[in-house]
């Protein structure tokens, strides 16, 4: 089969594309390598680079010869600090780049899996977490996430769209850029282990997060 992956340079994308191509499949990345790294990159794939916010751009992608059988919608600024930071910037990436590839997958009547995130939650005290706890985001970044969810809903009544959202919470692995300031505290932890250097640990060290 033939698959797009948005953001498939990125940290989570990459190892997908590896799994995707490791299966037999053929692999198209759509990336603007603003956090996705060339060497990222999975041999055998084919790298477009391109912006999810630009429609000449996404509709070029897709009125390819060759059509999709799927697309991993994974392309996002994922950085909470950005989007309170750049709230309209932000929001023009994870929810109207969103809908930009929506629209052409139900166009084309392509499935697409996309990432959505805890943060749809905010701070809910229901532990553990259900899909179906109250959402109440705290950031841009988390209500974009949760709007992408109801534009998914919508795409499925108005216009047939096939997907499925994936509400990530914090996802750790080899790739992850430890010096990043958004990097999660164990991709951190590991790289100064690594360097028999000593870690950082705020409060009593009886906190617990959940991790992927």
């Amino acid at each position: 089969m033939r698959f797009l992956v948005t953001g498939g340079a990125g940290f989570i994308g990459s190892h997908l594309v590896e799994s995707l191509i490791e299966a037999g499949n053929e692999v198209v990345i759509f990336d603007n390598l603003s956090t996705g790294k060339h060497e990222n990159v999975a041999n055998g794939a084919a790298l477009i680079v391109g912006d999810i916010t630009d429609d000449t751009e996404v509709k070029r992608l897709f009125s390819e010869k060759a059509p999709f059988d799927g697309c991993y919608h994974l392309a996002a600024v994922a950085s909470v600090t950005q989007s309170m930071r750049e709230w309209a910037l932000t929001h023009e990436t994870n929810q109207s780049g969103a809908v930009r590839i929506f629209e052409q997958c139900a166009k084309r009547d392509i499935a697409v899996v996309y990432a959505s995130s805890a943060a749809v939650y905010g701070d809910c005290n229901a532990l553990p977490l259900d899909e179906s706890e109250l959402t109440v985001p705290l950031s841009p970044y988390g209500l974009d996430k949760l709007l992408c969810e109801k534009q998914a809903e919508l795409g499925a009544k108005a216009f047939n769209l096939k997907s499925a959202g994936m509400r990530f919470f914090n996802v750790y692995g080899p790739r992850q850029d430890p010096n990043s300031p958004y990097s999660g505290v164990i991709s951190i932890f590991l790289e100064r282990f690594s360097k028999k250097l000593a870690v950082k640990i705020f409060g009593d060290g009886e906190a617990t997060r959940d991790f992927i």
